[in-house]
């Protein structure tokens, strides 16, 4: 998905937040492009590990639904057999899946995977939340995506 919104940029070259005042130049920028694939395109993470990352996120998602109160999904109406599961069985294997991955990965290394995967957070915020120095995150995260891909078993 595109969402697109021009933005302005300072003299260094820095995206400046929404809001800010533009200073002469602007330039075109996808909001909703998510730290993860915003690496890939431009040839910082290799496939492998996209993957990883985006299958992670996949089962984050699925594990934060809430179950369904209001319908049944399991019964089908035209009498067919639901051959899926109900929606909190889907919800407890996905949140197995991820607390799995997630161990698998590691401790020291878990936390910067999350923060960018998951809670879609760029490089430069979580490097700053957790402390660390600027430009240090990426090598951590291609490590704990590396991880992660073993995890999955993906080639």
């Amino acid at each position: 998905m595109q969402m697109l919104v021009e933005r302005g940029i300072d003299g260094a070259g820095r995206i400046l937040p929404r809001g800010a005042r533009k200073q002469g130049r602007s330039v075109t920028v996808n909001i909703a492009e998510s730290p993860l694939s915003w690496l890939g395109a431009r040839g910082l993470l290799d496939a492998r590990q996209i993957a990883a990352g985006e299958r992670l996120r996949a089962d984050y998602e699925r594990a934060a639904m809430a179950p369904a109160v209001t319908m049944r999904w399991s019964v089908r109406v035209d009498g067919g057999a639901g051959q899926g599961l109900d929606p909190t069985s889907a919800h407890l294997a996905a949140k197995r899946r991820f607390d799995a991955a997630v161990a698998a990965v590691g401790r020291g290394l878990s936390d910067v995977l999350w923060r960018v995967v998951c809670a879609g957070e760029g490089l430069p915020v979580a490097e700053k939340s957790l402390g660390w120095p600027a430009r240090s995150g990426r090598l951590v995260l291609t490590m704990a995506l590396d991880r992660l891909a073993d995890h999955y078993r993906l080639d």
